[in-house]
């Protein structure tokens, strides 16, 4: 048993060897500066688990019960010099950390730009970055690329070395776009819209897939990322340009509807503001798109123009009605509800020990009358 055990752990790096750590191993610079923070964050824990637990093996051994060589101190209570090391390291840990964790959201935020390529590469301010509009269905992703007006499904390909700005919604429920070699998972949702800034500064194929389980067909809700230079994309642009279906309104209404283990599919054009009118929920003939509806509503606002907005709970001609938000009531208009609070006499049974009131201990008042008539008729 010992043998097998010996020769498994023996064998385990050999057979992980073949494993390919993609998050700690990827080939974008978002990606890789995410892979060095959990290395730093790893680090800088281990300063402080590794001394305990080497220092909890031997004070068990020193201090063991056949070493009467160890030095026995049973009145000792303090030291002031191991106080501070047992305070000051963590503490210390606990600043860097939270140092490194607060300088690292804020430059890997994914809605920021990027400021670089890649490392020792700056981004220069002027960079146009390549805008990709992703809308995740069920269950596949559809890829929009305005500025070459061309889409595709299941499919991804991006230039080497430039800024890609994802746009990303949902069609339907809630998914994770996520392309480990590139950068860290954003949710997409549907009526909203997410954005992610990244680059991929090496040539291949990657995987990408959504990390948000959506339904039956999310195991095979998978999609490939092309990387390759900037003639490779053209060309590659170019033959999308040539295929022979188009993605009009009809043809996404049709797109949109569940299906499984989809294959890669192109489009030659793409609807006028198809992505817009994807996140404001009207693709489908005659529906009204949310921003149409807010801009809507909000013109109907007197005090829009004295720049307050409609007060919470005031939506009453939204809803065909006249109720009005408690906030524009008058106190008089709000009426008055029992004191529920209030203070209560002694419990009946400090002074009728045998009361059938003591069997009750909730505090809901008496029913009303009309009630309480109801109930004893039902009794």
């Amino acid at each position: 048993m010992r043998l097998r055990a010996a020769a498994a752990a023996l064998l385990a790096p050999v057979l992980l060897g073949g494993c390919d750590l993609v998050v700690m191993n990827p080939s974008g610079d978002v990606a890789r500066q995410q892979a060095h923070l959990i290395l730093w964050s790893t680090g800088l824990m281990l300063l402080i688990i590794i001394p305990v637990m080497v220092l909890t093996v031997l004070f068990a051994w020193k201090y063991r019960h056949g070493n009467e060589d160890a030095e026995y101190a049973p009145d000792w209570d303090h030291s002031t010099g191991l106080e501070l090391i047992i305070w000051s390291a963590p503490l210390m840990i606990i600043i860097a950390l939270g140092a490194l964790t607060w300088i690292s959201t804020h430059s890997l935020d994914p809605y920021r730009p990027l400021a670089r390529i890649e490392p020792g590469k700056m981004l220069a301010k002027n960079a146009k970055p390549l805008e990709i509009q992703v809308v995740s269905l069920d269950w596949k992703w559809l890829f929009i690329y305005p500025e070459q007006g061309i889409a595709t499904v299941n499919e991804l390909v991006l230039p080497m070395n430039r800024q890609v700005r994802f746009r990303i919604t949902s069609s339907s429920v809630m998914n994770t776009f996520y392309v480990p070699a590139m950068a860290g998972m954003i949710y997409s949702m549907p009526g909203m819209e997410t954005r992610l800034h990244a680059v991929l500064n090496k040539p291949g194929r990657f995987d990408g897939f959504s990390a948000n389980y959506s339904g039956a067909g999310f195991s095979d809700m998978h999609f490939t990322v092309d990387s390759m230079d900037d003639a490779g994309f053209a060309k590659w642009a170019s033959e999308a340009r040539a295929a022979q279906k188009r993605l009009d309104l009809p043809t996404y209404v049709q797109l949109e509807k569940p299906s499984e283990k989809v294959p890669a599919i192109r489009y030659a054009s793409v609807a006028p503001e198809l992505f817009d009118r994807i996140v404001g929920m009207c693709t489908k003939p005659g529906e009204t798109c949310m921003q149409a509806t807010m801009m809507q509503d909000g013109s109907k606002d007197p005090r829009r123009a004295s720049g307050h907005g409609t007060p919470v709970n005031n939506g009453g001609h939204m809803r065909g009605s006249e109720a009005k938000g408690a906030l524009l009531k008058e106190p008089e208009e709000k009426g008055s509800s029992p004191h529920r609070n209030a203070p209560r006499g002694a419990a009946p049974g400090s002074s009728e020990p045998g009361s059938q009131a003591n069997r009750s201990m909730t505090s809901i008042d008496p029913l009303p009358a009309i009630f309480a008539g109801r109930a004893a008729a039902r009794s």
